[in-house]
């Protein structure tokens, strides 16, 4: 059963369409390459589309009915956006679900220090990587900075042309004969993986306290200034402004530190923060640089995380083009963070984030009773919209062709995944999946079927088994990729437009 390229069946109006989703596809995953910047973005377009904030809701005791649109975050890094539909909620919804966390390099709360002139932050990696792909490219820093003082200052350094950018090093092949007998996990250790970030030293007390601009300007630092809108009044904590103590402190700091005397210098002349600051902040290693078409005929798509963002794009793309008439059954895009490491936490598909803001719309809805929220998570319906390992020809022998996703095939649907015996694992109903295979075929959605690369070969898990604990019907679904949880991972332009074709059929199905 091989199944078409999809790239055959178009017209110059649908290629049109394709590549639009494509150009602004590449924007999403270039600008918001962590999830605090995924779930920003997808706000401002939820309420761009009239969707009200559920918090508001419930604090003026708006009524929810059919049509009404709204969103609902978890500390900044998880979304649930709800097109209420037609049927009351009791009767089931139905949900596409997909994180918006990827692998990376996460700021230890100590991280920088200074050996041998150079200035370094320690990492510490977040999810599955191999720690050798991590080496000599350029990388970029997102995140916050949250004060005592109550402020949180974003970051984001690396991605604006001007910025500078940072790197792990590595070992030239010349002395490297020892590293390369090693096995690939350990030819770069985890503890080794040390961004480098500095190695002018900061001369004198006078540049320690005040002369930052004499060493080096802002503008020639960052460029935070005009890609963010935070203006330099958020050096309000700076250097310039320490009292005489503060000066004897930083003379001596400079004197033994001063690369790492530099480099803080910088940081509080630009953002106002200190060194303490890092203990309360949130800031993520990523690749540097802009996704891109790949191929002579840029049919493809390279770029940072497109595990799982391929699917969160095509999710909330789906959800905001069912317009403002209520569809037939409540429609719900799920945007979670932590599916790289178990789901956990208070921004995880495995809290109570997703339950209670049910809870609340319904009781918005007039629907409030215990047994009115259980039948409507029963009676869902969900796609747990993550990538599929898309078939590599320099690796078959990983893959059975048979079951394998190919790029440019159409929207991937895993009946199961997990490892071994089917471990962790949803596994689908047959029912079900008849039911996925009508809606997708009734909208001439193109589609494949795929397990996660050969019997015993490995194996990884989703978020599904965590919502079908309630007894809705889960089937993971989603986009091939090359490459994946690599830096640059790759897709097929075609198989991101199936996806978003795909969600919006299923959002839409009445039976």
């Amino acid at each position: 059963m091989e199944r078409e390229v999809a790239w055959k069946k178009y017209d110059e109006a649908s290629l049109d369409e394709l590549e639009a989703l494509a150009v602004d596809y590449i924007d999403f995953i270039s600008e918001n390459k962590t999830e605090r910047e995924c779930a920003a973005a997808a706000i401002a377009a939820a309420e761009d589309a009239g969707y009200d904030s559920l918090a508001d809701c419930i604090a003026a005791g708006t009524p929810v009915g059919p049509g009404s649109k709204l969103w609902a975050c978890a500390q900044g890094k998880a979304v649930i956006l709800v097109h209420v539909g037609a049927a009351p909620n009791s009767e089931g919804m139905n949900i596409l679900g997909a994180h918006i966390d990827s692998p990376r390099l996460d700021i230890k709360q100590n991280p920088l220090y200074e050996t041998n002139d150079f200035a370094l932050l320690d990492t510490h990696y977040y999810g599955g990587i191999k720690n050798y792909q991590w080496t000599a490219l350029p990388l970029a820093l997102h995140g916050v900075v949250a004060t005592t003082d109550g402020e949180v200052v974003e970051v984001n350094i690396g991605d604006d042309p001007a910025d500078p950018v940072f790197c792990v090093t590595d070992l030239l092949p010349h002395l490297g004969s020892q590293q390369m007998d090693k096995k690939g996990s350990k030819v770069v250790e985890g503890e080794d993986l040390d961004v480098l970030v500095g190695n002018r030293p900061l001369v004198g007390a006078s540049a320690a306290v005040g002369g930052v601009g004499n060493a080096q300007s802002p503008k020639q630092f960052c460029s935070l200034g005009e890609s963010t809108g935070l203006s330099d009044s958020c050096g309000t904590r700076s250097a310039s402004t320490a009292d005489s103590s503060d000066s004897k402190d930083a003379e001596a700091d400079t004197s033994k530190d001063p690369v790492k005397a530099h480099v803080l210098a910088l940081l509080a002349d630009k953002y106002g923060i200190d060194e303490e600051d890092f203990l309360s902040a949130e800031l993520e290693v990523v690749p540097a640089g802009r996704a891109r078409d790949l191929g002579l005929d840029r049919s493809m798509v390279i770029g940072y995380g497109q595990d799982d963002r391929v699917c969160a794009y095509t999710s909330l793309v789906a959800q905001l083009a069912l317009g403002d008439d209520a569809p037939a059954r409540t429609a719900v895009c799920v945007l979670v963070d932590k599916e790289e490491i178990g789901s956990v936490g208070a921004s995880g598909m495995a809290s109570m984030f997703f339950e209670n803001t049910i809870a609340e719309i319904m009781a918005l809805a007039g629907e409030d009773s215990p047994i009115a929220l259980r039948r409507a998570l029963t009676r869902s319906r969900m796609l747990s919209s993550d990538v599929s390992a898309g078939f590599d020809p320099a690796y078959a022998s990983v893959f059975e062709a048979k079951n394998s996703a190919y790029l440019g095939r159409g929207l991937v649907f895993n009946k199961y995944t997990g490892s071994r015996g089917k471990s962790g694992s949803n596994d689908a109903s047959a029912e079900y999946v008849a039911l996925v295979r009508r809606i997708m075929d009734d909208a001439g959605v193109s589609f494949q079927t795929a397990e996660l690369g050969r019997v015993d070969a490995g194996g990884g898990g989703t978020i599904a088994c965590i919502p079908a604990k309630y007894g809705m019907d889960v089937i993971d679904s989603g986009v091939p990729v090359l490459s994946m949880h690599s830096p640059w991972e790759v897709t097929s332009k075609a198989d991101i437009y199936e996806a978003r074709r795909g969600y919006e059929a299923f959002l839409r199905a009445e039976g």
